[in-house]
């Protein structure tokens, strides 16, 4: 194959990359409203109802990974990060709330939208 098809199908394929990292996810707004309430979820990389969790929000799961809506509580040895052993998180996923109350486990959107005022 000449090396221009190969520009191109790599030119091609980074703008498909591109296209889908920058789509809107559903819950774009609900996430946004979670993290302006103030909504934290404390969680683990290898917990299974964590990534339930993360799953469930879709694309929209990056607005709360990255402004502030979710604290990674284990080292890669599985340990507790030394943050959330001060939160005293016992499990995860456990949800904080600005109110000082907080949700263990998955929690559904509908429960989430009643702590924040969110709309799901």
């Amino acid at each position: 194959m000449d090396i221009k098809w190969w520009v191109l199908f790599f030119v091609i394929l980074g703008g498909i990359f591109l296209v889908q990292r920058n789509q809107n996810g559903k819950y774009d707004e609900f996430a946004q409203c979670l993290v302006d309430s103030g909504a934290v979820m404390y969680g683990a990389w290898w917990c299974p109802h964590c990534q339930e969790q993360k799953k469930e929000f879709g694309q929209s799961w990056r607005i709360l990974k990255n402004n502030g809506g979710y604290v990674e509580c284990s080292t890669a040895d599985k340990q507790q990060t030394e943050f959330c052993s001060q939160q005293k998180i016992e499990g995860y996923p456990t949800w904080r709330f600005r109110n000082e109350t907080e949700l263990s486990g998955k929690v559904s959107f509908q429960s989430l939208a009643v702590k924040t005022g969110c709309k799901a």
